[in-house]
């Protein structure tokens, strides 16, 4: 199976300089092809099969990025295959969501990141007990910290920057096949925005991302940002220390997250989530269909905690260890999963007391809500697995 090993690498000043000008051409080559697909698409609506020329595809782009390499010193300091796997990556995000759905990659917004994609290419050694190196092409040797053994063969390299550090990341093979069911019993698991994650066995799993310090640090970093002018040098040391702020919570969520699925996937067979449509849940108010512009405030608040806990980030990480471990993932229909009953079936929104107590009005049941909500999720997803 394919799996990640993720890095933190030290570069040297020119090393920097480098990989950051290999992400500014990366990104201006997704944008550049970007927009050459949407105007093409443009001009099939309106012309249909008049039009004639054909459509910029990735080998398309692919001989004219050579074209245009041949006339740009500054991207001619970037490997050519880096440039071509960025192809690559744009023309798989516009098969799966669609030209019109791919964003571009802001300045401001993006953090530099490119990968090596041929093996031949890529040099691995260990250096000793805590470092390893890796060659890469026009960047040459650079150390990374090795947490952890590869474990496998070197099958691609991505390098990425994320508040101000610099990671290697190996696309590895580790040779194993994927796990043969465990057979151990199934389990249930509601997500919630005051508790992670709760199990149909009556397990409560959460913990927080930042201390009451850091939470205090941030509101007095961004109401310092907020008063000083934009751009200036001050305003970017201010956004820096709140980016390390938001990434060391952020770490701390992964961790949790993979310490859960792990959890989750050894020691059950099959792991049965809401198929919850994330993205959705998270959207602004200000857009909303229904009564637009209404509750915005509240709706936002709702909208940061459910990102906060990570619902997105738990599901993938289950999905992956499950072939690991010989467990399975299985996605229910979340509705009404916390205001139906298990024991009589009735859904009644009353029944929901608060967030915590679930008292059915029909037969009287009691139990802590989001275990019912467990209880129900791992029902249905025994439903649909008969």
């Amino acid at each position: 199976m394919l799996v990640g090993r993720k890095y933190v690498t030290h570069l040297s000043p020119e090393q920097e300089a480098q990989a950051e000008g290999f992400g500014d051409a990366c990104r201006w080559v997704w944008n550049a092809a970007l927009e050459q697909r949407r105007e093409a698409n443009r001009w099939w609506k309106r012309y249909g099969e008049a039009w004639i020329h054909p459509y910029p595809g990735f080998a398309v782009q692919a001989r004219q990025l050579s074209g245009v390499r041949a006339e740009a010193d500054w991207l001619r300091a970037a490997p050519s295959h880096v440039l071509q796997q960025t192809l690559r990556d744009l023309d798989r995000a516009c098969r799966e969501h669609g030209t019109n759905a791919v964003r571009w990659r802001s300045k401001h917004r993006w953090n530099p990141s490119f990968r090596f994609p041929d093996p031949a290419q890529i040099t691995v050694e260990k250096v000793n007990r805590r470092w390893g190196r890796v060659k890469l092409p026009k960047l040459g040797w650079i150390r990374f910290r090795r947490t952890r053994d590869l474990g496998g063969a070197v099958r691609n390299v991505t390098v990425s920057y994320r508040s101000g550090k610099w990671y290697v990341t190996f696309c590895v093979d580790d040779g194993l096949p994927q796990a043969q069911p465990n057979g151990k019993p199934d389990v249930g698991v509601d997500r919630g925005v005051v508790v992670a994650a709760a199990t149909s066995q009556g397990r409560l799993h959460d913990r927080a991302f930042t201390t009451a310090k850091e939470e205090e640090r941030l509101v007095r970093l961004q109401r310092a940002k907020a008063r000083q002018v934009k751009g200036s040098a001050n305003w970017h040391r201010t956004k820096a220390r709140i980016a390390r702020i938001h990434a060391r919570r952020a770490r701390r969520r992964a961790d949790f997250n993979a310490k859960l699925a792990e959890h989750l996937t050894r020691h059950h067979g099959t792991v049965v989530l809401e198929e919850l449509r994330v993205a959705d849940m998270a959207r602004s108010a200000k857009g909303a269909v229904e009564q637009p512009g209404k509750r915005v405030r509240q709706k936002a608040g709702l909208n940061r905690a459910i990102l906060a806990k990570g619902w997105g980030d738990l599901a993938r990480r289950c999905e992956y260890k499950a072939r690991v471990h010989g467990s399975r993932l299985v996605r229910v229909n979340p509705a009404y999963t916390s205001q139906e009953c298990n024991r009589c079936g009735e859904v009644d929104a009353k029944s929901r007391e608060s967030q915590a107590v679930f008292a059915c009005v029909s037969c009287g049941h009691t139990e802590h809500a989001d275990v019912h909500a467990a209880k129900n999720v791992l029902q249905r997803g025994r439903t649909a697995g008969s």
